[in-house]
């Protein structure tokens, strides 16, 4: 067996990806998962990475949307108001805890279709690819509030930014999401 580093991922800067290669291994029969068939079975596992993916993002949404909301209040530009007496800036707020509170909502239905054991590959499929978008689009939001304290490292926002690129394509693309859910809705699969 051999292993490789390929490279380090500059948004976590913690995970390592690596390549292990087994060519020539045996697997005994007494090591095999049972009653698994082909590939399906081993990736399976990744379902239950996605719905933590799925909550966990919310988290990063919240602390850029809380960041760029204090930011907006202390700010005062111009005429001394603070920036968060614009209707823009209103604005954006507004849609960002707007997108907030509905990517809560779906994970509290995924959690509960979970633990009736009606939760399907297609819904947790949903979940990430939602709400990993949307908490990235939360975090540019909150780098535009912020102008260019945005992407200083005094304030979390850029951090977050820079992870949730890396969530958004780990664990699935959102078109890789994307072919699950319409296969679920559609009946077809578009990629095989």
């Amino acid at each position: 067996m051999k292993y490789a580093v390929a490279s380090t991922w500059l948004p976590s800067r913690s995970p390592v990806t690596s390549n292990s290669t087994g060519s020539g291994s045996r697997v005994p029969a007494s090591a095999m998962l049972p009653e698994a068939q082909g590939l399906r079975a081993p990736l399976s596992c990744l379902t239950q990475a996605r719905y933590g993916i799925g909550w966990g993002v919310i988290g990063a949404a919240m602390e850029c949307y809380e960041t760029a909301r204090a930011y907006s209040i202390l700010r005062k530009q111009f005429d001394g108001r603070p920036i968060a007496s614009h209707q823009l800036v209103q604005e954006k707020l507004a849609d960002m805890i707007t997108e907030i509170t509905k990517a809560q909502l779906l994970a509290l239905h995924v959690g509960r279709l979970k633990d009736q054991g009606k939760a399907e590959a297609a819904h947790v499929s949903m979940l990430k690819r939602n709400n990993a978008s949307m908490a990235l689009d939360c975090a540019r939001a909150a780098r535009d509030l912020l102008g260019a304290n945005g992407i200083m490292d005094e304030y979390p926002v850029m951090r977050h930014m820079c992870n949730l690129e890396t969530v958004k394509t780990y664990e699935g693309t959102d078109h890789i999401h994307a072919l699950v859910i319409g296969e679920r809705v559609t009946g077809v699969a578009a990629y095989k």
